[in-house]
């Protein structure tokens, strides 16, 4: 989670390539900002410098032909034309450089100058301008960088949820979420909300508070995802935009017309496309009243068939619906999600004895994907022990699928995924081992890293 904001930031912010290289040129033209350190109250009037970069005009008719040789010189900035009308005239036309690629006329190739040559342009029309930069000229990093806590780690954990971005601050930056909250409503294009997650979650449904920092209190949201669109309140159930390439992954592993259970299936985002794409027949549950209604509604809004959707404990899910379903006999292939890292491993012991006194012909091929949070040095001996610890069963090699390190947490703590075909042995187990178990739902105190579902 402790991505720096400088590079989520880039990322987000369209006006300018990613690969531009804006940091050294606020060295190079001294855009620092001294009156803005330690602002806690966003004041847009502070955020005014005067620089001085290299120029050059050019007749008119001639600016498409220059082109050829400016145009990877051009001064690239927010809300900033790099080229201008000269004053007085439109006969002639400014083009604004940028002082880290361009020095002077002689340092052009021999071919560019005398293709400038040609369009009547040398050294008597170079100039310096000097630019009146404000606010709105200055990228979201560039302002955090002037304004928060020099030295410090800046922003970090954030994501965009539709119109929602939605802040993870340290305390640090607790003094400026006001600040920073308005500057991406200004910056980002589309965003209207944008809330900070408080410090800790104490929830079966694993939604949190949150405190709206900028914008509207607007929690309906919607997001594109896998050919797929998803609408839910984001105050009542769990989004993780992160992992959309773990949601693609999953969908690719999935044969065509494959069942699919979904044990803890949020708003539906295996769901819903297993079904779109895949043409899968899904069961899909979660326990969060909200979830499952926005779950209902999603899988109407993508127009979806063979989606059945149910409000159990996941224990419960496993050993009603799979178990009933699997009475039938079926040949397809069946794949079970169990994405809830926090806790799913521990609802793998509903496998155990679910044919116990049942004899099936053909026998069922079911491939289980399972979640859980690991430590960095032993992520994976870790995460296959405590798979073989709730089944009480080992899995053997030529049963894995694969074991995925899906993405880092934390510095220390990753979430995997291990995806294995379960032992026909497991199911069905018999007598004193095979445990009753309660259909009411764990309980867990889950802190912010927990919630990376």
């Amino acid at each position: 989670m402790g991505v720096n904001c400088l590079f989520l930031f880039s990322r987000l912010t369209k006006a300018v390539p990613t690969s531009y290289p804006f940091r050294s040129l606020w060295t190079k033209m001294d855009l620092s900002l001294p009156n803005v350190r330690g602002m806690t109250e966003l004041d847009r009037e502070k955020f005014s410098k005067e620089v001085n970069v290299p120029s050059v005009e050019i007749p008119s008719q001639n600016i498409g032909k220059s082109m050829h040789v400016f145009k990877k010189y051009l001064l690239k900035m927010e809300k900033l034309k790099p080229v201008v009308e000269v004053d007085g005239t439109v006969l002639r036309k400014k083009l604004l450089l940028d002082p880290l690629l361009f020095e002077t006329l002689e340092k052009l190739s021999e071919e560019q100058q005398t293709k400038l040559s040609e369009l009547d342009v040398n050294n008597d029309n170079f100039s310096r301008t000097c630019l009146h930069l404000q606010y709105e000229n200055f990228r979201i990093d560039d302002i955090f960088k002037a304004v928060l806590p020099e030295g410090k780690e800046g922003c970090t954990s954030y994501s965009r949820i539709g119109h929602i971005i939605h802040l993870n601050l340290r305390d640090h930056l607790l003094p400026y979420k006001n600040l920073i909250g308005q500057v991406l409503i200004d910056k980002l294009i589309g965003v209207k909300t944008v809330v900070n997650k408080s410090s800790a979650i104490d929830s079966t449904y694993r939604n949190f508070q949150m405190e709206v920092l900028a914008g509207e209190t607007d929690f309906i949201t919607e997001v594109k995802e896998n050919l797929c669109t998803f609408k839910f309140d984001f105050s009542q159930v769990y989004w993780n935009s992160r992992l959309c390439t773990e949601h693609e992954r999953i969908i690719k592993l999935l044969p065509q017309n494959c069942v699919l259970f979904d044990v803890f299936a949020g708003v539906g985002p295996f769901s819903v496309p297993a079904a779109k794409i895949r043409k899968c027949q899904v069961f899909a549950n979660d326990l969060n009243p909200s979830s499952y209604h926005w779950l209902k509604e999603n899988v109407r809004i993508n127009k979806v068939a063979k989606v059945e959707t149910f409000n159990l404990d996941g224990r419960q899910f496993i050993r009603e619906q799979l178990s009933s379903f699997l009475l039938r006999k079926p040949t397809e292939p069946i794949h079970v999600t169990m994405n809830l890292p926090a806790l799913a491993v521990e609802f793998l012991d509903a496998f155990i004895g679910l044919l116990a006194g049942i004899e099936l012909d053909p026998l069922p091929d079911i491939t289980v994907h399972v979640y859980s949070f690991c430590e960095e040095s032993s992520a994976f001996s870790e995460m296959r022990t405590k798979v073989e610890s709730s089944l009480k069963h080992s899995i053997e090699d030529g049963k894995i699928v694969e074991l995925v390190d899906v993405r880092d947490v934390s510095p220390k703590k990753h979430m995997l995924r291990l995806s294995f075909r379960i032992p026909i042995e497991i199911l069905t187990k018999s007598g004193p081992e095979v445990e009753e178990e309660t259909s009411e739902p764990k309980r867990l105190k889950l802190d912010l890293e927990s919630q990376d579902r």
